[in-house]
């Protein structure tokens, strides 16, 4: 009689299925979803300030303008969307993009923030008028700007925090108030280190992805 012929199974075995991603796999997706919130929060910026299509608005009731900081001096042409790196002389351009402001009183005014409001001030947040007078750093009065555009000329002696705020008074004397709390010569310790503990921690998660070796199959005679 023939002798029966032998035959041999080779079973793969992974510990998860195609259905259950691997530890590895559930950091890499937490960090996504992180690294996602994190520009998303970044991207509304300060108070009356937002980020649209890496412009700088400044959002004043249904009105908007550009919003630009300058610091010629030390930074050639390159622009500032809130805080400002350096102490030292600053320049802030607003350019109208609602035409309507063209025809509106404005008044601009930078003061020091006092109560510590930080980011979410608000205009109450600054106090009565005569707080909010002894906390000014400059003030430019009530005008209109046909041309759709103005500038404001800053000196900063020291590094701090302050809040802008904008008053616009329409046709019919409604006033709408914009404010926008920004830095000056303050780094922002946790945006410097937030991009290497990424890194560091994708590093990781590659690892546990792709860096541990391979399960070894396993045969059944």
């Amino acid at each position: 009689m023939a002798a029966a012929k032998s035959s041999k199974w080779v079973v793969q075995c992974y510990p998860y299925s195609s259905k259950s991603p691997s530890p590895g796999q559930y950091i890499v997706r937490t960090l996504a979803v992180a690294i996602l919130a994190f520009t998303l929060s970044g991207a509304s910026a300060h108070g009356g300030v937002s980020l649209e299509d890496d412009t700088c608005v400044l959002k004043v009731g249904p009105y908007k303008a550009h919003f630009t900081g300058y610091q010629p001096q030390l930074r050639a042409s390159q622009e500032f969307c809130e805080d400002i790196p350096v102490v030292a002389d600053a320049i802030i351009v607003l350019d109208y993009i609602s035409r309507p402001l063209r025809e509106m009183d404005v008044d601009f005014r930078i003061v020091r923030d006092v109560s510590g409001a930080g980011t979410d001030a608000t205009y109450e947040d600054l106090g009565d008028e005569q707080a909010i007078e002894s906390a000014t750093l400059m003030y430019r009065e009530h005008a209109v700007y046909p041309t759709g555009s103005f500038s404001v000329n800053l000196s900063f002696v020291a590094p701090g925090a302050f809040i802008g705020v904008m008053t616009v008074i329409d046709q019919s004397g409604r006033e709408y108030v914009s404010v926008f709390p920004f830095s000056v010569g303050v780094r922002d310790w946790w945006r410097m280190l937030l991009w290497p503990a990424v890194a560091l921690a994708l590093t990781i998660s590659f690892y546990f992805v792709f860096g541990r070796s391979k399960p070894k199959s396993a045969t059944a005679a």
